[in-house]
């Protein structure tokens, strides 16, 4: 295999470390490339997975210095970029740890953590690289990345339930979601949300959306049933695509992609709504091809 091939090789999951550690497509596909343009340059690599996997979470590393600089001064909450799945473009999601660590809800979570507990965190819970090894790509001792795993798993919560539902049992609860939102049935949207759901939108400025989380099962309800009175309501179109790994809605309006909602399930129904419609934001998604 010659080594344009062996790159292309590891090229998905690559990028699916990268935009776990980023939290932005478009920034972990240009990470990806300079790791191409280093690898290229690169002689007596003896094992090329490893090399690769310490330049591409070395160079997030960097990035996130400055990325959390800017997401402070983010206008409303910040949330990731979506990602379209269908096609294995962030690697394999065989395990429920690959899938939820695209999940937005973690991704989410994530930005609690500094860049290198997010590193330890994501190089052992999404690619089950052991302490070690993950010393080895951060240039720290074992019992270091011990120290920065045990955080990062305190800070985004070791109770935190992962709903064990099939990717069918999944869809369902969307397409269910779906109906209630066109219909503005308000009822049936109480029924689905747990008492504590929370709704994040992130419209960066560039679109109107809530600037704070809406919290509670009657208000998000309240708040989903009332879209269908949109104006553009009878012109959007929606689809149920895998995004981030889950089953999530994309919305249309004139052919062109201007919204995803990405739903989180609990055990007693939906626990959170993240609805991205900064175009910033879709700008990866629109560009990938359709399912």
């Amino acid at each position: 295999m010659d080594r344009l091939a062996r790159f292309e090789a590891n090229r998905p999951r690559l990028l699916g470390l990268a935009y776990r550690l980023l939290g932005e497509a478009s920034e972990a596909e240009d990470v990806v490339q300079e790791a191409y343009l280093r690898w290229d340059a690169a002689d007596g690599v003896d094992v090329p997975e490893a090399w690769l996997t310490k330049v591409v979470t070395n160079l997030c590393l960097t990035r996130l210095t400055s990325a959390r600089a800017r997401r402070e001064l983010y206008t409303g909450p910040w949330l990731p970029e979506p990602v379209f799945t269908e096609h294995g473009e962030l690697g394999p999601l065989e395990t429920a740890e690959q899938r939820d660590s695209l999940s937005m809800g973690l991704l989410f979570l994530l930005e609690r953590l500094t860049p290198p507990e997010r590193a330890a965190f994501v190089l052992r819970e999404a690619f089950g690289h052991s302490h070690r090894e993950i010393g080895e790509i951060l240039d720290l001792d074992e019992s270091h990345v011990r120290q920065l795993y045990r955080r990062a798993r305190q800070h985004v919560g070791d109770g935190r339930k992962r709903f064990t539902a099939t990717t069918e049992q999944r869809r369902e609860i969307v397409e269910r979601f779906l109906a209630a939102t066109v219909d503005g049935d308000l009822a049936a949207l109480e029924r689905m949300f747990a008492d504590q759901v929370v709704s994040w939108a992130d419209g960066g400025g560039k679109v109107s959306a809530a600037r704070r989380p809406i919290l509670g099962r009657d208000r998000v309800a309240r708040y989903v049933a009332g879209l269908h009175r949109d104006p553009r309501a009878d012109q959007i179109e929606f689809a149920v695509r895998s995004i981030n790994g889950s089953p999530g809605l994309a919305m249309h309006l004139h052919g062109e992609l201007f919204g995803v909602v990405l739903l989180e399930p609990g055990e007693d129904g939906l626990i959170a709504l993240h609805t991205v419609v900064n175009p910033d934001k879709l700008a990866y998604a629109a560009a990938q091809k359709s399912a």
